[in-house]
């Protein structure tokens, strides 16, 4: 058995080494989830010392009237205070190793001392508190310590309560050198205070065998916690790269996501793109670029979202967003209308880095495919379809139009905003159509109304 432990803790060494090599945010959720534990340890304690409180005040009390020192008040009351100073280090941090390890002493002292202190609350020899029962607490003690994952604090649970059943024994052997109660008759054992050795190292071997078997279990599910923690990980930060409802889907899914897996939906397209970003790119260093994009595009995504778009695509300074059917009284292209207007407000109160920048948008509504896209090996969810194009092109057309927003007919038929009035611009045909699009700038006539 020892053969077995220097096994796990050879394992359990290697593994906390691989830990140790884990980033630090990962090391900083694995203690986040170890502290939540070691709280929850700390209320079982209480719980437990509660218990005992409660059956020692109501079971019958058998000490003379000579006796002047009862010990299982006193050991109860010292645990408690200990279980209090547990409970408030554990709200305010996680505790080290070296009082983890000390609050498993006390827990082994506590049920040691009960169960020592009983030969004497009812006057028999010492043999008699081997037979008491309340030795299977030990094993919840034990048990605690696998809400922590660690096998360090399972194996010396384990080996502390084993050593100190060893030394119970021990007492009762040598209390009394000239009668050691000791027996080899079974049934002597049990109608008397005789001492059956051999069942009581059976009582050592049970408690090394549930140690070990804890840890063996608590090993694997540390190695699980700890690839969940990192597959959470990132799956937090690949969410940053694809929508939220693209993560929805993958997280509900029960294939393997691959490339080719779209699907065929109507829903408004929105193209948003920075005019003249190219020249005042040219007037700013790399990394006011980068800065202004940054914050110009955290701006326009709070607004999409809280339109319900979706952005699929960031392509250089512009944007590529759809907003899907929704689930309310508008339609998607209410939706669309109400996200363009509110992004063009932001802009003439907004800047970006210290610089004024506008945007022309261009919104289209119809049938598109909405998928993954890539090779086996590296996938992004996009949109495609004559949509999409479209909506680029009515983007650029701001420019000749003098606009700000264009949209096209389907957008304009399926808006039913009554706040809204719609201005036809002509039509145009865009490249690769045979059918020329109908188009329209907007006019809101309760601008209020649609904030």
């Amino acid at each position: 058995m020892s053969l077995h432990i220097a096994d796990l803790l050879e394992q359990h060494s290697r593994h906390a080494s691989d830990h140790r090599r884990l980033p630090e945010r990962v090391c900083a959720a694995i203690d986040r989830h170890q502290w939540r534990s070691e709280r929850l340890v700390a209320r079982i304690q209480l719980a437990v010392v509660l218990t005992f409180s409660l059956l020692y005040t109501l079971s019958p009390k058998t000490f003379s009237a000579e006796a002047t020192f009862a010990p299982v008040p006193w050991v109860l009351a010292a645990y408690t205070l200990f279980t209090l100073v547990h409970l408030y280090v554990c709200q305010r941090r996680l505790p080290s190793d070296g009082f983890t390890y000390l609050s498993i002493l006390v827990d082994m002292a506590l049920i040691y001392l009960l169960i020592w202190s009983f030969h004497l609350q009812y006057m028999q020899p010492p043999s008699f508190y081997l037979k008491a029962p309340t030795l299977l607490y030990v094993f919840i003690f034990i048990a605690l310590r696998a809400l922590r994952f660690e096998v360090k604090f399972i194996l010396f649970a384990g080996a502390s309560a084993a050593m100190g059943w060893l030394i119970m024994i021990l007492y009762v052997v040598f209390a009394d050198a000239a009668n050691t109660m000791i027996t080899k008759d079974y049934v002597t054992y049990l109608t008397s205070n005789s001492v059956l050795l051999g069942a009581e190292f059976d009582k050592v071997v049970t408690i090394v065998i549930v140690t070990l078997v804890l840890a063996a279990a608590v090993y694997r599910a540390k190695r699980l916690l700890v690839e969940s923690v990192v597959e959470a990980s990132v799956a937090d930060d690949l969410s940053h790269f694809v929508p939220d409802q693209v993560m929805r889907n993958l997280a509900e899914s029960s294939e393997q996501p691959q490339a080719g897996q779209a699907k065929t939906y109507d829903a408004t397209v929105m193209f948003i793109d920075i005019v003249g970003f190219t020249s005042l790119s040219e007037a700013l260093s790399p990394t006011q670029v980068v800065a202004t994009l940054n914050s110009y595009f955290t701006a326009v995504e709070q607004i999409l979202e809280q339109h319900g778009g979706t952005i699929n695509q960031f392509q250089g300074d512009a944007i590529l967003a759809s907003f899907d059917p929704a689930s309310g009284s508008r339609s998607p292209a209410d939706d669309a209308v109400r996200a363009a207007l509110a992004i063009q407000r932001m802009l003439h109160t907004q800047q970006f880095s210290g610089n004024q920048l506008r945007c022309r948008i261009g919104i289209n509504s119809g049938s598109l495919v909405g998928g993954l896209m890539g090779s086996s090996n590296r996938l992004i969810y996009t949109v495609h379809g004559d949509v999409v194009n479209v909506a680029a092109r009515l983007e650029q057309l701001n420019k000749e139009l003098g606009t700000d927003i264009l949209l096209s007919e389907s957008t304009v038929n399926a808006c039913c905003t009554p706040e809204l009035a719609f201005e036809p611009r002509g039509d145009v045909r865009v490249k690769g159509r045979h059918q020329p699009v109908a188009l329209f700038s907007i006019t809101a006539t309760k601008p209020n109304a649609l904030a």
